[in-house]
Formats: structure tokens, C-alpha cells, sequence
């Protein structure tokens, strides 16, 4: 069988480090890149068999390529702290790479809000639905240009698996706000850094008024009741607080 590495990114997750690795049961190797952990993450990882990557990014691209050019097995599979892998997309990947040849696979994300799978609602922005999680080795490089939800180029075709990660996203409402307010944070730091110009106020709430609907209505929000309204709202409230915080950073370095 063809080695598999998994790469696991964390900073602070002493509370769900250690189930993710053990759902990792079935790799040849584990690579664990921590970023800024002041907590107990690495005493927790270190009762583990693995290879660690310590550092402190800013670029969420750079602590990713970091955990890809440390993992030595053909197939990576990259996974972060609040992930599981499955039973069943475990018996799914151990299948696929006995013939597969180079090449990438997308997986499916279960989001949990508590113990609720939320199945719809969510845009790129809050919530991830499908991710290109597995690679073969040397194929795949991220953009280190972005604090968040880095883009990368890949010399491949890509396949989708059938069977998903459970990412367990937010414990609760309250940490969902609290993400919001970090996600938000590290588009204003990115749109200051690249000096990217104020947006115009109205197309800021045409934005707001479009990814409302995409999310309630094209992505089926509806069906997830209140909480799917939420969602929404963080979605389409998403680029104008970036703008306000935005203004806020450009202010205060005038």
C-alpha cells in the first residue's frame, strides 16, 4: 500500500487535537504544524508519534506549505485540529489510492454548529462544503498572500470522494460570532495590506442584499431554521464589516 501522510494544522486546540489524531489511525505519518500555540497543544501532540512544524505565521499559506513539504508519504491528506476523518471516508481513501494515479480528490465537509450537522446555508466565507483535502506529494502549493482562506495552484487532475470530514467549526452561537469577528479581521488585515482602496458604499449593500439570498434561498438556508437566518445575516454582513474594519485600520495609520 502507498504511504499516506496526514498534515494537521493547529494553534490552540488542546480541547480537539487529540481526538482528530486519533481518528487518524490509518496514515503512515502525521505531520502537526503549530502556529503561535500558547496553550497545551504541544504537550498533547507530543504523547504522539509525530513529526511537529512549530513557527508563528501570519500568512495562513505559508503554515500550510510548511506541514506539505515536511510530509514524506505519496498521498497527503490535510486535515485541521477540529476535523475527523470518518469510518467511512477512512475505508473510501485506503481504496482509492491502491490504483489512483497522481493526481488530487475533494471531500465533503460535515459542518457541526454543537452537535448539529449543518447541512445548508453556508458560503465560502463562514463555511467550507467541499475542500480538496488529499494530494498526491509534490502536486500542490498554496498563495502566501492571504491570513485566510489561502488559494493554491495544482499540476493535476481532481476527483471527489463520496463520504465527508466532520469539521466540528463552532462549539456553540457564541463561538460562531467569535469566528465571524476573527474571519472578519483577517480580510480587513488583507484588503490594508495589498492597499486596496474603500469599496463604494452602494455596492456594498448590493454585495450584502446578493449574499443573503445566495445563502437563505440558493443555498437552501431556509432549511435550517433560525439558525440558517443567522447564517445569512453573518454572510451578508461579512464584506461590510471587513469595510468598517478596514476604514478603522486605515485611520489609524493616516
Amino acid at each position: 500500500m502507498k504511504k499516506i501522510s496526514a498534515v494537521i494544522v493547529a494553534h490552540n486546540e488542546e480541547k480537539k487535537i487529540k481526538d482528530c489524531i486519533q481518528s487518524l489511525d490509518f496514515v503512515d505519518e502525521i505531520v502537526v504544524v503549530l502556529d503561535k500555540c500558547s496553550d497545551n497543544t504541544k504537550q498533547i501532540v507530543q504523547q504522539f508519534n509525530v513529526v511537529i512544524c512549530e513557527g508563528s505565521w501570519n500568512i495562513e499559506g505559508m503554515r500550510r506549505n510548511c506541514g506539505l513539504n515536511l510530509a514524506q508519504g505519496q498521498w497527503i491528506l490535510e486535515i485541521d485540529a477540529d476535523e475527523r476523518v470518518s469510518k467511512e471516508l477512512k475505508e473510501e481513501i485506503l481504496e482509492v489510492i491502491k490504483t489512483a494515479n497522481p493526481c488530487g480528490f475533494e471531500v465533503g465537509i460535515a459542518n457541526f454548529v454543537g452537535e448539529r450537522w449543518i447541512k445548508y446555508g453556508w458560503l465560502r466565507t463562514m463555511g467550507v462544503l467541499k475542500r480538496h483535502s488529499l494530494s498526491y506529494r509534490g502536486l500542490k502549493k498554496y498563495h502566501e498572500d492571504k491570513e485566510i482562506h489561502p488559494t493554491f495552484s495544482f499540476d493535476g487532475k481532481v476527483y471527489d470522494l463520496q463520504n465527508y470530514i466532520i469539521h466540528l467549526v463552532d462549539d456553540n452561537i457564541a463561538d460562531l460570532w467569535l469566528r465571524f469577528n476573527r474571519y472578519t479581521n483577517w480580510r480587513a488585515n488583507d484588503m490594508f495590506l495589498k492597499k486596496q482602496k474603500l469599496p463604494n458604499f452602494l455596492k456594498l449593500v448590493i454585495s450584502a442584499e446578493i449574499r443573503f439570498y445566495k445563502s437563505y434561498f440558493f443555498k437552501k438556508g431556509y432549511k435550517e431554521g433560525v439558525l440558517g437566518v443567522l447564517i445569512a445575516l453573518l454572510c451578508a454582513l461579512y464584506p461590510i464589516v471587513s469595510y468598517l474594519k478596514l476604514k478603522e485600520k486605515i485611520n489609524e495609520n493616516s
